[in-house]
Protein backbone atom coordinates (compact mmCIF):
# COMPACT_ATOMS: atom_id res chain seq x y z
CA UNK A 1 0.00 0.00 0.00
CA UNK A 2 1.35 3.31 -1.40
CA UNK A 3 1.85 6.30 0.95
CA UNK A 4 -0.36 9.17 0.75
CA UNK A 5 1.40 12.42 -1.45
CA UNK A 6 1.17 15.08 0.92
CA UNK A 7 0.57 18.42 -0.24
CA UNK A 8 3.87 20.52 0.55
CA UNK A 9 4.75 24.00 -1.45
CA UNK A 10 7.16 22.34 -3.83
CA UNK A 11 10.38 24.86 -2.48
CA UNK A 12 9.66 23.73 0.77
CA UNK A 13 9.59 19.82 -0.42
CA UNK A 14 12.72 20.21 -2.51
CA UNK A 15 14.68 22.20 0.36
CA UNK A 16 13.51 19.56 2.96
CA UNK A 17 15.04 16.30 0.30
CA UNK A 18 18.28 18.46 -0.07
CA UNK A 19 18.45 18.16 3.98
CA UNK A 20 18.57 14.42 3.45
CA UNK A 21 21.69 14.28 1.35
CA UNK A 22 23.51 17.62 2.87
CA UNK A 23 23.12 15.61 6.77
CA UNK A 24 24.70 12.56 4.98
CA UNK A 25 28.26 15.20 4.85
CA UNK A 26 28.53 15.70 8.51
CA UNK A 27 29.99 16.19 11.15
CA UNK A 28 30.07 19.97 10.55
CA UNK A 29 32.94 22.40 11.82
CA UNK A 30 32.05 26.28 12.17
CA UNK A 31 33.37 28.50 10.27
CA UNK A 32 36.53 30.38 11.37
CA UNK A 33 36.13 34.00 11.23
CA UNK A 34 38.93 33.81 8.07
CA UNK A 35 36.75 30.91 6.35
CA UNK A 36 33.93 33.73 6.61
CA UNK A 37 35.94 36.33 5.54
CA UNK A 38 37.42 34.15 2.07
CA UNK A 39 33.60 33.32 1.19
CA UNK A 40 32.52 37.08 1.35
CA UNK A 41 35.46 37.60 -0.70
CA UNK A 42 34.29 35.38 -3.25
CA UNK A 43 30.48 36.65 -3.11
CA UNK A 44 31.23 40.24 -3.15
CA UNK A 45 35.00 40.50 -4.35
CA UNK A 46 33.40 41.75 -8.23
CA UNK A 47 32.48 44.67 -6.57
CA UNK A 48 36.10 45.31 -5.63
CA UNK A 49 35.54 46.77 -1.42
CA UNK A 50 36.96 45.57 1.55
CA UNK A 51 35.51 43.17 4.25
CA UNK A 52 37.29 43.54 8.12
CA UNK A 53 36.29 42.66 11.27
CA UNK A 54 34.34 39.65 10.72
CA UNK A 55 32.20 38.64 13.97
CA UNK A 56 30.36 35.91 15.20
CA UNK A 57 27.13 37.20 16.66
CA UNK A 58 25.08 35.40 19.27
CA UNK A 59 22.22 32.92 18.84
CA UNK A 60 21.74 32.14 15.42
CA UNK A 61 20.61 28.18 16.66
CA UNK A 62 19.35 27.51 13.05
CA UNK A 63 21.67 29.69 11.07
CA UNK A 64 25.63 30.63 11.55
CA UNK A 65 25.23 34.71 11.59
CA UNK A 66 28.37 36.77 11.45
CA UNK A 67 28.53 40.90 11.24
CA UNK A 68 31.69 42.51 9.37
CA UNK A 69 32.40 45.78 8.27
CA UNK A 70 32.29 46.11 4.04
CA UNK A 71 33.50 49.28 2.32
CA UNK A 72 31.70 48.73 -0.77
CA UNK A 73 29.98 50.96 -3.52
CA UNK A 74 27.73 52.54 -0.92
CA UNK A 75 30.14 53.17 1.02
CA UNK A 76 31.59 52.24 4.80
CA UNK A 77 28.74 50.00 6.66
CA UNK A 78 28.10 46.87 8.87
CA UNK A 79 26.70 44.26 7.47
CA UNK A 80 24.80 41.00 8.71
CA UNK A 81 25.60 37.37 6.66
CA UNK A 82 23.48 34.47 7.84
CA UNK A 83 24.62 31.26 6.61
CA UNK A 84 23.07 27.80 6.34
CA UNK A 85 24.86 24.93 8.89
CA UNK A 86 24.42 21.31 7.73
CA UNK A 87 21.40 21.07 9.72
CA UNK A 88 19.54 23.26 12.07
CA UNK A 89 16.25 23.07 13.91
CA UNK A 90 14.44 24.58 11.18
CA UNK A 91 14.89 23.82 7.41
CA UNK A 92 14.30 26.77 5.48
CA UNK A 93 14.84 28.46 2.19
CA UNK A 94 17.39 31.79 1.76
CA UNK A 95 16.06 32.53 -1.71
CA UNK A 96 12.48 32.27 -0.30
CA UNK A 97 13.52 34.66 2.91
CA UNK A 98 14.92 36.89 0.71
CA UNK A 99 12.19 37.59 -0.68
CA UNK A 100 9.50 38.02 1.67
CA UNK A 101 12.45 40.92 3.41
CA UNK A 102 12.47 42.35 -0.08
CA UNK A 103 8.51 42.07 -0.40
CA UNK A 104 8.04 43.71 3.28
CA UNK A 105 10.55 46.92 2.51
CA UNK A 106 8.09 50.34 3.12
CA UNK A 107 5.42 47.98 5.18
CA UNK A 108 7.17 46.96 8.31
CA UNK A 109 11.01 47.64 9.50
CA UNK A 110 13.08 44.93 8.79
CA UNK A 111 16.96 44.66 7.11
CA UNK A 112 17.24 45.11 3.79
CA UNK A 113 18.51 42.28 1.38
CA UNK A 114 21.97 43.33 -0.29
CA UNK A 115 23.20 39.46 -1.87
CA UNK A 116 21.92 36.10 -1.81
CA UNK A 117 24.11 33.03 -2.17
CA UNK A 118 21.12 30.79 -2.53
CA UNK A 119 22.58 26.95 -3.99
CA UNK A 120 26.38 28.37 -1.90
CA UNK A 121 28.02 28.63 -4.58
CA UNK A 122 30.39 31.51 -3.03
CA UNK A 123 29.63 30.74 0.30
CA UNK A 124 29.84 26.79 0.88
CA UNK A 125 26.00 26.68 2.15
CA UNK A 126 23.22 28.78 1.26
CA UNK A 127 23.26 32.08 3.09
CA UNK A 128 22.55 35.90 2.46
CA UNK A 129 24.05 39.13 3.42
CA UNK A 130 21.57 42.22 4.64
CA UNK A 131 21.91 45.72 6.33
CA UNK A 132 23.13 45.44 9.86
CA UNK A 133 20.15 47.26 12.24
CA UNK A 134 20.61 48.19 15.77
CA UNK A 135 17.76 47.24 18.37
CA UNK A 136 17.81 44.71 21.33
CA UNK A 137 15.29 42.21 21.88
CA UNK A 138 14.64 42.59 25.51
CA UNK A 139 15.07 45.65 27.84
CA UNK A 140 18.46 46.16 29.28
CA UNK A 141 17.61 45.30 32.76
CA UNK A 142 15.66 42.14 31.85
CA UNK A 143 17.38 38.57 32.60
CA UNK A 144 18.87 36.82 30.01
CA UNK A 145 16.94 34.83 27.38
CA UNK A 146 17.25 32.04 25.00
CA UNK A 147 16.06 32.57 21.81
CA UNK A 148 13.33 35.20 23.57
CA UNK A 149 11.87 32.44 25.69
CA UNK A 150 9.85 34.40 28.38
CA UNK A 151 11.58 37.48 28.02
CA UNK A 152 10.31 39.47 30.78
CA UNK A 153 8.74 43.09 30.85
CA UNK A 154 7.44 45.25 32.78
CA UNK A 155 4.04 47.66 32.55
CA UNK A 156 6.19 50.39 30.89
CA UNK A 157 7.63 48.50 28.65
CA UNK A 158 4.50 46.74 27.19
CA UNK A 159 3.19 49.99 26.94
CA UNK A 160 5.75 50.60 24.38
CA UNK A 161 5.73 47.52 22.45
CA UNK A 162 2.76 46.39 22.28
CA UNK A 163 0.72 48.59 19.88
CA UNK A 164 3.53 48.25 17.80
CA UNK A 165 3.58 44.43 17.95
CA UNK A 166 -0.18 44.65 16.65
CA UNK A 167 0.46 47.24 14.13
CA UNK A 168 3.53 45.36 12.37
CA UNK A 169 1.40 41.96 12.03
CA UNK A 170 -1.81 43.52 11.08
CA UNK A 171 0.42 44.75 8.50
CA UNK A 172 2.15 41.53 7.43
CA UNK A 173 -1.36 40.08 7.29
CA UNK A 174 -2.53 43.29 5.06
CA UNK A 175 -0.11 42.73 2.32
CA UNK A 176 -2.09 41.72 -1.39
CA UNK A 177 -0.33 38.41 -1.82
CA UNK A 178 -1.92 37.99 -5.26
CA UNK A 179 0.22 41.04 -6.12
CA UNK A 180 3.46 40.67 -4.41
CA UNK A 181 6.97 39.43 -5.58
CA UNK A 182 7.10 36.31 -4.37
CA UNK A 183 8.12 33.73 -7.41
CA UNK A 184 9.09 30.79 -4.68
CA UNK A 185 5.57 30.88 -2.91
CA UNK A 186 2.81 28.75 -3.77
CA UNK A 187 -0.78 30.01 -3.31
CA UNK A 188 -2.93 27.44 -1.48
CA UNK A 189 -5.96 27.98 -4.06
CA UNK A 190 -7.08 24.06 -4.16
CA UNK A 191 -9.32 24.26 -1.57
CA UNK A 192 -10.21 25.93 1.61
CA UNK A 193 -8.42 23.27 3.86
CA UNK A 194 -5.46 23.69 1.87
CA UNK A 195 -3.97 26.21 3.86
CA UNK A 196 -3.98 24.13 7.16
CA UNK A 197 -3.76 20.99 5.49
CA UNK A 198 -0.12 22.14 4.18
CA UNK A 199 0.53 22.89 7.73
CA UNK A 200 -0.22 19.30 8.81
CA UNK A 201 2.00 17.89 5.66
CA UNK A 202 4.75 19.99 5.95
CA UNK A 203 5.45 19.15 9.43
CA UNK A 204 4.22 15.48 9.33
CA UNK A 205 7.41 15.04 6.74
CA UNK A 206 9.51 16.90 9.04
CA UNK A 207 8.70 14.73 11.83
CA UNK A 208 8.86 11.15 9.74
CA UNK A 209 12.62 12.16 8.52
CA UNK A 210 14.13 13.62 11.63
CA UNK A 211 12.30 11.14 14.34
CA UNK A 212 14.41 9.89 16.59
CA UNK A 213 11.53 8.30 18.88
CA UNK A 214 8.10 7.84 18.36
CA UNK A 215 5.52 9.33 20.41
CA UNK A 216 2.12 8.11 20.57
CA UNK A 217 0.48 11.54 21.38
CA UNK A 218 1.89 12.89 18.14
CA UNK A 219 0.33 10.20 15.81
CA UNK A 220 -2.76 10.92 17.55
CA UNK A 221 -2.85 14.63 16.98
CA UNK A 222 -1.87 14.56 13.15
CA UNK A 223 -4.84 12.17 13.07
CA UNK A 224 -7.05 14.58 15.00
CA UNK A 225 -5.56 17.47 12.54
CA UNK A 226 -6.39 15.87 9.20
CA UNK A 227 -10.13 15.01 10.49
CA UNK A 228 -10.95 19.06 11.62
CA UNK A 229 -9.08 20.80 8.84
CA UNK A 230 -10.59 24.67 9.06
CA UNK A 231 -11.52 26.36 6.46
CA UNK A 232 -9.73 29.68 5.18
CA UNK A 233 -11.16 31.68 2.50
CA UNK A 234 -8.64 34.42 2.70
CA UNK A 235 -5.14 33.14 3.03
CA UNK A 236 -2.53 36.02 3.89
CA UNK A 237 1.20 36.11 4.02
CA UNK A 238 1.77 34.48 7.40
CA UNK A 239 5.26 35.39 9.28
CA UNK A 240 5.38 31.62 11.02
CA UNK A 241 7.33 32.94 13.99
CA UNK A 242 5.93 36.19 14.66
CA UNK A 243 6.76 36.61 19.04
CA UNK A 244 8.84 38.32 20.91
CA UNK A 245 12.31 37.70 20.47
CA UNK A 246 12.22 38.17 16.86
CA UNK A 247 11.72 41.85 16.69
CA UNK A 248 14.49 44.61 17.71
CA UNK A 249 13.97 47.99 18.95
CA UNK A 250 15.60 51.18 20.25
CA UNK A 251 16.56 50.48 24.48
CA UNK A 252 15.90 54.07 24.52
CA UNK A 253 12.52 54.40 22.90
CA UNK A 254 10.84 51.41 22.38
CA UNK A 255 10.94 52.33 18.77
CA UNK A 256 10.62 49.12 16.66
CA UNK A 257 13.59 48.79 14.13
CA UNK A 258 13.32 45.66 12.63
CA UNK A 259 11.14 42.48 12.70
CA UNK A 260 13.28 39.60 12.01
CA UNK A 261 13.40 35.62 11.40
CA UNK A 262 11.61 35.29 8.43
CA UNK A 263 12.38 32.56 7.29
CA UNK A 264 8.86 30.43 7.77
CA UNK A 265 6.73 32.79 6.12
CA UNK A 266 4.22 31.55 3.78
CA UNK A 267 0.75 31.85 2.48
CA UNK A 268 -1.86 30.61 5.01
CA UNK A 269 -4.37 31.28 7.65
CA UNK A 270 -3.89 34.46 9.95
CA UNK A 271 -4.94 32.56 12.64
CA UNK A 272 -1.89 30.49 12.51
CA UNK A 273 0.31 33.44 13.08
CA UNK A 274 -1.85 34.37 16.22
CA UNK A 275 -2.43 31.17 17.54
CA UNK A 276 1.78 31.08 17.78
CA UNK A 277 2.13 33.79 20.17
CA UNK A 278 -0.24 32.03 22.30
CA UNK A 279 2.33 29.20 23.17
CA UNK A 280 3.52 29.05 26.94
CA UNK A 281 7.39 28.89 26.13
CA UNK A 282 6.65 32.29 24.35
CA UNK A 283 4.62 33.70 27.54
CA UNK A 284 5.63 35.25 30.31
CA UNK A 285 4.15 36.70 33.74
CA UNK A 286 3.59 39.82 34.55
CA UNK A 287 3.38 41.74 37.87
CA UNK A 288 -0.10 40.26 38.55
CA UNK A 289 0.81 36.45 37.86
CA UNK A 290 -1.22 36.41 34.66
CA UNK A 291 0.46 34.98 31.67
CA UNK A 292 1.15 37.31 28.92
CA UNK A 293 1.06 36.54 25.13
CA UNK A 294 4.33 37.13 23.63
CA UNK A 295 5.30 38.45 26.71
CA UNK A 296 2.97 41.44 26.10
CA UNK A 297 -0.73 41.13 26.52
CA UNK A 298 -3.18 39.12 28.22
CA UNK A 299 -4.90 36.55 25.55
CA UNK A 300 -7.98 37.92 25.55
CA UNK A 301 -6.86 41.31 25.27
CA UNK A 302 -4.37 40.01 22.24
CA UNK A 303 -7.06 39.01 20.20
CA UNK A 304 -9.59 41.27 20.72
CA UNK A 305 -7.36 44.13 19.83
CA UNK A 306 -6.31 41.94 16.77
CA UNK A 307 -9.96 41.78 15.71
CA UNK A 308 -10.53 45.33 16.22
CA UNK A 309 -7.89 46.72 14.61
CA UNK A 310 -7.85 44.20 11.61
CA UNK A 311 -11.62 44.37 10.92
CA UNK A 312 -10.98 40.16 11.07
CA UNK A 313 -13.35 37.76 13.09
CA UNK A 314 -11.08 35.63 15.07
CA UNK A 315 -12.98 31.75 15.36
CA UNK A 316 -12.26 30.07 18.43
CA UNK A 317 -12.22 26.64 17.02
CA UNK A 318 -9.62 27.87 14.16
CA UNK A 319 -7.36 29.32 16.81
CA UNK A 320 -7.83 26.26 18.93
CA UNK A 321 -6.94 24.07 15.71
CA UNK A 322 -3.36 26.36 15.01
CA UNK A 323 -2.76 26.30 18.52
CA UNK A 324 -2.45 22.78 18.98
CA UNK A 325 -0.91 22.45 15.21
CA UNK A 326 1.62 24.84 16.37
CA UNK A 327 2.66 23.15 19.91
CA UNK A 328 3.01 20.22 17.57
CA UNK A 329 5.23 21.69 15.08
CA UNK A 330 7.29 23.38 18.15
CA UNK A 331 7.63 19.17 19.36
CA UNK A 332 8.47 18.21 15.98
CA UNK A 333 11.36 20.88 16.29
CA UNK A 334 12.37 20.58 19.45
CA UNK A 335 12.38 16.24 19.91
CA UNK A 336 13.07 15.24 15.96
CA UNK A 337 15.22 18.26 14.30
CA UNK A 338 16.74 19.49 17.01
CA UNK A 339 18.19 16.61 18.75
CA UNK A 340 19.04 15.25 15.47
CA UNK A 341 21.30 17.65 14.36
CA UNK A 342 22.67 17.63 17.88
CA UNK A 343 23.17 14.08 17.73
CA UNK A 344 24.91 13.79 14.62
CA UNK A 345 27.17 16.96 15.09
CA UNK A 346 25.49 18.90 11.94
CA UNK A 347 24.95 22.47 14.02
CA UNK A 348 27.17 24.43 15.64
CA UNK A 349 24.90 24.53 18.41
CA UNK A 350 24.93 20.98 19.61
CA UNK A 351 24.42 22.25 23.17
CA UNK A 352 21.58 24.85 22.29
CA UNK A 353 19.85 22.54 20.32
CA UNK A 354 19.72 19.61 23.00
CA UNK A 355 18.91 22.43 25.83
CA UNK A 356 15.93 23.50 23.45
CA UNK A 357 14.42 19.78 23.20
CA UNK A 358 13.97 20.09 26.94
CA UNK A 359 10.78 22.65 26.11
CA UNK A 360 9.06 20.15 24.29
CA UNK A 361 7.11 18.51 27.36
CA UNK A 362 6.16 22.08 27.96
CA UNK A 363 4.62 21.55 24.36
CA UNK A 364 3.36 18.30 24.85
CA UNK A 365 1.55 19.06 28.12
CA UNK A 366 0.16 22.40 26.29
CA UNK A 367 -0.82 20.53 22.80
CA UNK A 368 -2.82 17.81 25.29
CA UNK A 369 -4.37 20.44 26.76
CA UNK A 370 -5.72 21.86 23.78
CA UNK A 371 -6.90 19.05 21.85
CA UNK A 372 -8.69 17.85 25.31
CA UNK A 373 -11.04 21.20 25.42
CA UNK A 374 -11.53 20.89 21.09
CA UNK A 375 -12.32 17.21 21.70
CA UNK A 376 -14.51 18.02 24.36
CA UNK A 377 -16.66 20.60 22.53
Amino acid sequence: MTAPTRDIEPRILEILMEKRTRRTQGPYSPRTTQQVESALLSLLGDEGGTISDVRRMSGGASKEQFIFAYDGPRGPERLVLRMDPLEGLIETCRRREAQVLRAMSGIVPAPEVLYVDSDGSHLGLPGLVTSFVTGVAKPPQAAASVSGLRTSFDEQWRARLAPQFMANLIAIHGVDIRRVDLPDFAMPDAHARQPALRQVDWWSQVWEDDLIDAIPIMAIAESWFRENLPSCDDPVLVHGDYRTGNYLFDPQDGQVTAVLDWELAHFGDFHEDLAWNLQPIFADSGEDGVDYVSSLMRREDFLERYERQSGRIVNQKTIRFYDALNAWKCIIIDLSSCLTAARDGNNHQDILLSWLATSAYINIDHMTEVLEEAMAV
